[in-house]
């Protein structure tokens, strides 16, 4: 039931939260996921697709008598594991919230080209290019180390490979919007740590 509490505030707090701030403050709704027929419009879907899949895994593993359909790993199932867990999901839910407040009224979910934002330097940002997706790697390796299954790890896997993929698609419309600024950036802080 922890895990389901940590998943609905992560909801709240990192995405409707957020959301509703830039968009009460710009008028410009910075959920732009694509729908097209193309490698973006592919992403957001599948995006959406993991996000609904971890919200149903969670969800079952907060019922003793349905999480035995998520496939258990027990041998994973140790204390030090799940206080790791734990601690990477508390870590990466306050590096979240400390990313977007940082990112300010730039802070989107997807690729606005229609919108243009500034490049985002400081803070966070001067450690990762990616902070935000970095925290979301780091809340699905939580969530899979606190309900290990092979539901969570596939959730894991999958969200890993969309995040890659992601994150290069945005750093080609960065490098397209900003020019010699983001590739002087994109040379100074790596795409994660």
């Amino acid at each position: 039931m922890t895990l389901l509490i940590y998943f609905l505030l992560y909801l709240l707090l990192a995405f409707v939260w957020r959301t509703l701030l830039v968009y009460r403050k710009t008028g410009i709704n910075p959920l732009t996921l694509s729908s097209a027929d193309d490698a973006y419009g592919y992403v957001g879907r599948a995006f959406k697709v993991v996000i609904a899949a971890s919200g149903l895994i969670v969800l079952l593993n907060a019922h003793p008598d349905l999480a035995g359909w998520l496939a258990p790993i027990p041998d994973l199932r140790v204390p030090g594991l799940e206080i790791l867990g734990w601690c990477l999901l508390l870590a990466s839910l306050v590096w979240v919230l400390i990313a977007q407040a940082q990112m300010g009224l730039s802070w989107r979910i997807g690729i606005d080209s229609e919108n243009p934002t500034e490049l985002v330097q400081k803070g966070l940002f001067s450690v990762s290019r990616n902070p935000i997706f970095l925290s979301m790697r780091v809340t699905l390796l939580g969530v899979c180390l606190v309900a290990p299954s092979a539901a969570t790890l596939a959730v894991l896997i999958a969200g890993e490979i969309l995040i890659q993929v992601q994150v290069r698609l945005e750093e080609t419309h960065l490098a397209d919007l900003h020019g010699e600024q983001y590739k002087t950036y994109q040379a100074s802080v790596r795409r994660w740590l």
